[in-house]
């Protein structure tokens, strides 16, 4: 499933099959998972990087990246990404989605 937005700033919700589409067709995509520390240690989709969206310096960590590259973001359900998502748009980034039910799921690889 592919939602596609109506607006500049409408979420775009992706579910497992077109997050790994996604992840496939465009390696040079930024890879997020805005959960914890501990939980991104547990588990993580490959090639992820942190950007805790509880943390006291997300925005600041989001407002560093480069707005015109693609970024596909995740959590744990969907939550946090689809908030994280949301801040991004306002933010000015242009491509972004996220993984719409979260790492739990997710049906691709993942490392420890």
């Amino acid at each position: 499933m592919y939602s596609n937005p109506t607006s500049q700033n409408e979420v775009i919700n992706l579910d497992s099959f077109s997050f790994e589409s996604q992840i496939n067709e465009f390696p040079d995509a930024i890879l997020i998972d805005v959960r914890t520390e501990l939980e991104f240690n547990q588990s993580r989709i490959p090639n992820s990087l942190l950007v805790d969206f509880y943390s006291s310096d997300f925005e600041m960590q989001i407002h560093k990246l480069d707005r015109k590259k693609k970024y596909l973001i995740y959590c744990r359900s969907g939550n946090r990404s689809y908030y994280a998502v949301s801040k991004m748009l306002e933010m000015g980034f242009e491509d972004v989605a996220h993984l719409a039910p979260g790492i739990i799921g997710w049906h691709g690889k993942v490392e420890y």
